[in-house]
């Protein structure tokens, strides 16, 4: 009988995000804490030796365009922790915006959180993302920054569950459930609104079936990108949107009402994460196309609460952004369990997009992982050996853990700080 350990006492310690999203599928109550399969026998706890961090930083010729701001660069955080048996793992933490927070999210971890980690003498996999977020909580109050620290803590603990998947001699997907799989299905993402077309055709010549195109730049402007694009799509493609919460109410139904007759997968984030419950119901209500969101929205309450309420369609937390393996698993679980569309957000770095796929793999359900096509030497670099991507899916690695680690001959030029920390 595999072991099922359950998770308990994951609410968010950070002030809640009051949002709500919106489905067209069935959704009923969903349990405080729910139970996840790791494997056949207990995990050993981890006594942590060694800890370090890297900042690199690449810049890119294409920016990458957004309804509220522009990418220049592209940045990336890596954690790497290792144990007392010299075992090791690696772990993201999202630092996108803006790319100078990525020095000060790297601190975060090397002077705030390995000390509380190293205070220890062993942890549990499954108790980190709770022991660190109790942890700093009155901190996360008193700088006002539960957004920083929680890319922080999400990053440890998926450095946490790579180490101990590659201590185990198992592929993390395998560690985390008994799903049999070899491959993700993918879409391709972060498409910009200038030369789409062009952009959905290149990606249609490389196996991709599914599109999500940034919109929010003016009504008329997208309304002609997204024609011109489903006009072009083959009766087996897909086109999502992504709003990045650009819109108002009045905005997002006009906006919705412009293109209700088109086939759109999904409309993702048309408001912001912040705004009132009975915003996103009343858009999820006039809205023949599902909402989704979830990149932000932090917290194992809060995702429920949204998932109960019916209002979101595809859930897509952000695994370093917020919960890492743990958290973010845990939420795919309560998702597919009430009849949701668990599709992880991600845009970043290679370890990030491994972590990715192996809970999607491990969740279930008929999500997709999101892939960024826009080029980024920190996607492949930080990540070997890259996975084949193959008739729109995505090859899971078969070695342990996230199977891919960094090539620092590829990405050492784009390393731009460095902090080692050794337990005492």
């Amino acid at each position: 009988m595999p072991l099922r350990i359950r998770i308990v006492g994951l609410t968010s310690l950070n002030t809640p995000v009051p949002c709500r999203g919106s489905s067209r599928r069935p959704s009923g109550a969903v349990p405080a804490s729910y139970e996840f399969m790791v494997d056949d026998e207990p995990l050993e706890p981890i006594s942590l030796a060694k800890a370090e961090t890297f900042v690199f930083r690449a810049r890119i010729d294409a920016p990458l365009r957004t309804s509220f701001g522009t990418m220049y660069d592209r940045p990336s955080v890596l954690v790497r922790l290792e144990d007392k048996d010299g075992a090791y793992g690696w772990g993201e933490v999202w630092c996108n915006f803006p790319s100078v927070g990525a020095e000060h999210r790297a601190r975060l971890i090397s002077d705030v959180l390995i000390p509380l980690l190293f205070e220890q003498s062993s942890i549990q996999p499954t108790e980190t993302l709770s022991f660190l977020t109790q942890k700093t909580h009155i901190l996360t109050i008193q700088c006002g920054e539960p957004g920083p620290l929680a890319q922080a803590i999400a990053g440890l603990d998926i450095a946490i569950w790579d180490l101990i998947a590659r201590k185990n001699g198992k592929p993390l997907y395998t560690l985390l459930s008994n799903n049999e799989v070899e491959k993700v299905p993918v879409y391709a993402s972060g498409i910009n609104p200038d030369e789409s077309l062009k952009t959905v055709s290149d990606c249609r010549k490389e196996g991709y079936r599914a599109f999500k195109l940034k919109v929010g730049f003016g009504h008329e402007f997208d309304f002609a990108n997204i024609t011109r694009i489903i006009e072009q799509l083959s009766t087996n493609e897909t086109l999502m949107l992504d709003a990045n919460q650009a819109w108002s109410l009045a905005e997002a139904k006009d906006f919705i009402g412009k293109i209700s007759d088109y086939p759109i997968e999904w409309l993702e984030e048309p408001l912001a994460a912040d705004r009132p419950e009975a915003e996103w119901a009343e858009l999820s209500w006039a809205s023949p196309i599902p909402l989704a969101a979830g990149e932000n929205i932090r917290g194992i309450e809060d995702f429920s609460n949204r998932i109960s309420a019916g209002h979101i369609t595809v859930i897509q937390p952000d695994v370093c952004k917020w919960g890492g393996v743990t958290g973010c698993l845990q939420v795919a679980r309560k998702a597919v369990k009430a009849g949701k569309r668990y599709c992880p957000h991600y845009l970043g770095g290679g370890i990030g997009l491994l972590a990715s796929a192996h809970i999607l793999a491990a969740a279930g359900g008929d999500g997709l992982l999101e892939l960024d096509i826009n080029p980024n030497p920190l996607r492949e670099g930080l990540a070997i050996p890259f996975p084949e991507f193959k008739n729109g899916h995505f090859l899971l690695p078969n070695s342990p853990g996230l199977g891919v680690e960094p090539d620092f001959e590829i990405v050492k030029k784009y390393l731009v700080a460095n902090y080692a920390t050794a337990s005492r």
